[in-house]
């Protein structure tokens, strides 16, 4: 059996490459949509990709089982589980609880394991020529490194009432046909730690059955169904805006990407043009080179790990935007992007460079240090905004803080002073330069960037309320 594990680190998402070697063939587990991934293990290895599954309708990224099939004609085995509703809505070869799909001297085993989503299926995997006994069991957002996959997020993202307490009840049934597993099965997740699909994913990329059974919070409360619901709808994380989104492109027919797309580079001309017409400009350099000067009404999502999860959280799908960026990032950013099916890149800039030779000026960012944070939060008549989310702010915050999540901060807008001196914060500093940058493109002249955030603020022993 050939086995390669695909982490993609930004959307802290899991995918898999298992083939036969015998048999030249393979399959693909939860592919993401930049595809040339597992083209190029397939060739490397001699393999040919014949099948691709699917554990469930994603909602946390644009699955590319669709651009996978059209580029190699592997057949798309997904879930006709859960019922009317839930049904994915293009040609695909059914999945039903039992069900064996062999692949060579491999053999995958359905099991239903309704709860994050009321389709969701795990694959058990059994390697016939070293033992009868499965040996594998990749799970998708069912059972995680330390915890197991939320219920709520149909009903906080896509806006599917009623759903969230009765996914808890599948859930809490689910986690029986887990526990009846044997202790030796390796468990494969299909997320790891910063997924917004659980509320406390552990780091490490597999486990065993065993273990969780032993560590995992869920298994605590086997035999108790009450206790078990409250603690896995508490406090999970605010869902991103775009889930809503992968959602329904998950699961109806759409227009195919089959390659990472190259941008065009914009000359001046078109970059005021574009701007004059109300697109976006994305600016993803660092957040202390954005403060030093930045394009009036351009947005600092900085190109790292979780630069498509705040691109998710600011643009439309049926808005073009445009990006700020060193040509050396394009194909990463580009490719962060496609995996949530934010395709309509309207081109990019390499530099403020652009913007200042022919004419234009930039603006600053109003950073300020912990002293000056402080001395301003001393006099009353300043409002202090927490952007964290509302379990961080809960769990400790700055006293007299209000909490407005950077993420919905652009339809809250209404909620911050234009008349008193304004503090944002965050964590880090990661999320303040964000909000930073949406109030300034939204005409507040009067805010200043704590940086340092709250994590300073702790470090040098100053109150917080939680």
């Amino acid at each position: 059996m050939f086995f390669q594990h695909i982490y993609d680190k930004s959307l802290a998402q899991a995918s898999y490459f298992i083939g036969c070697q015998k048999a030249g063939v393979a399959a693909v587990i939860d592919a993401k949509r930049d595809v040339d991934t597992y083209l190029e293990i397939a060739k490397a290895n001699n393999m040919k990709i014949t099948h691709i599954f699917e554990t469930h309708i994603h909602a946390d990224f644009l699955a590319g089982s669709r651009e996978l099939a059209a580029l190699t004609g592997a057949d798309l085995y997904l879930s006709d589980e859960g019922g009317p509703g839930w049904e994915y809505e293009f040609k695909h070869i059914g999945l039903k609880d039992g069900q064996k799909v062999q692949l060579g001297n491999l053999t995958f085993e359905v099991m239903h394991t309704p709860g994050h989503t009321p389709e969701s299926i795990s694959f058990l995997l059994t390697d016939n020529p070293a033992s009868p006994k499965p040996v594998m069991l990749f799970t998708g957002d069912f059972v995680f490194v330390g915890d197991i996959g939320r219920p709520d997020l149909l009903e906080k993202a896509a806006g599917i009432t009623g759903t969230a307490d009765a996914g808890a009840h599948q859930m809490y049934h689910s986690i029986h046909k887990f526990n009846a597993l044997a202790d030796y099965i390796q468990v494969w997740p299909g997320h790891g730690a910063g997924s917004a699909c659980g509320k406390a994913l552990g780091a490490v990329p597999s486990t065993t059955v065993g273990y969780e059974k032993a560590r995992n919070w869920a298994f605590q409360y086997a035999d108790n169904e009450t206790g078990f619901i409250k603690y896995l709808l508490e406090d999970q994380p605010e869902p991103p805006k775009y889930f809503a989104m992968m959602k329904h492109l998950n699961k109806v027919d759409r227009p195919l990407l089959t390659e990472v797309p190259k941008l065009k580079e914009l000359s001046v001309v078109e970059l005021k043009g574009a701007m004059a017409k109300g697109i976006k400009v994305i600016d993803a350099r660092n957040k202390v080179d954005f403060a030093a000067g930045f394009i009036p009404g351009s947005y600092n999502i900085q190109g790292n790990n979780s630069f498509a999860t705040w691109a998710g959280w600011l643009l439309k799908y049926d808005e073009p935007f445009m990006l700020l960026a060193d040509e050396n990032q394009l194909d990463d950013l580009t490719r962060k992007l496609m995996r949530i099916g934010l395709d309509n890149i309207y081109g990019y800039v390499g530099s403020t460079d652009v913007w200042t030779a022919a004419g234009g000026s930039l603006e600053k960012a109003n950073v300020i240090s912990l002293a000056e944070a402080k001395e301003l939060i001393a006099h009353n008549g300043v409002q202090v905004i927490d952007l964290r989310g509302a379990f961080e702010y809960h769990s400790g915050h700055i006293p007299k803080a209000e909490n407005i999540f950077v993420g919905t901060l652009a339809d809250n807008l209404d909620k911050v002073s234009k008349d008193k001196k304004v503090i944002i914060h965050c964590q880090s500093g990661d999320r303040a330069a964000i909000g930073y940058s949406i109030l300034a493109k939204n005409g507040f002249k009067n805010v200043a960037n704590f940086s340092g955030s709250i994590n300073e603020w702790v470090n040098a022993g100053e109150p917080i309320i939680s």
